[in-house]
């Protein structure tokens, strides 16, 4: 079993009621796409985007915060964790993002909804930062995204960004080094 696929069942086993999760990170690339790279699977964590629209009734769901509590409880000895939960106003993503989820099948969950956000926006959130792993992460959705010039520069025009100066220099930089991925 991959880790990111163990993380979510040890959740799934503490939740109370049915729950929509949405991945990013290495953990939607191993369990969201039918070919991942094993090195996916070896990623020690999952991260989720946590929609601000909905952040009233996530805060307020006790059970959920209980939920990753005890994960994060049951999984301290392996070094594995649930974690990085962010708003989709901390990350770099497309204003619309939620409308082209794509939702990931794992057999025999009973109440974890998993999602993911659409290639083009799992590609912006790996923008945040330069760094190698990220790059080849977007690599890899390149072969799983019809990004011509003219879509790539909507995409990166369409782009929500951080108001944090480091976030922004490094999307200016990605979007240079993405240009040159593309064309």
């Amino acid at each position: 079993m991959n880790h990111p696929e163990h993380i979510a069942r040890v959740l799934d086993s503490h939740l109370v009621k049915p729950t929509r999760l949405i991945l990013y990170g290495r953990a939607a690339l191993a369990l969201g796409y039918a070919s991942p790279l094993s090195t996916f699977h070896t990623t020690l964590d999952v991260d989720a985007i946590l929609p601000e629209v909905e952040m009233a009734s996530i805060e307020a769901d006790d059970a959920f915060w209980d939920a990753i509590e005890k994960t994060n409880d049951q999984l301290q000895s392996s070094g594995l964790y649930m974690t990085h939960l962010f708003t989709d106003s901390q990350i770099i993503i497309r204003p619309n993002w939620l409308e082209h989820l794509v939702p990931i099948r794992l057999q025999q969950l009973r109440f974890l909804n998993l999602f993911r956000p659409s290639t083009e926006d799992l590609i912006l959130t790996k923008m945040m930062r330069i760094d190698p792993q990220d790059r080849s992460d977007i690599q890899f959705l390149l072969q799983h995204a019809s990004l011509e010039p003219e879509k790539l520069e909507q995409l990166l025009t369409s782009a929500h960004i951080p108001e944090i100066p480091e976030i922004r220099d490094a999307f200016q930089q990605n979007s240079t080094w993405l240009r040159h991925q593309v064309c």
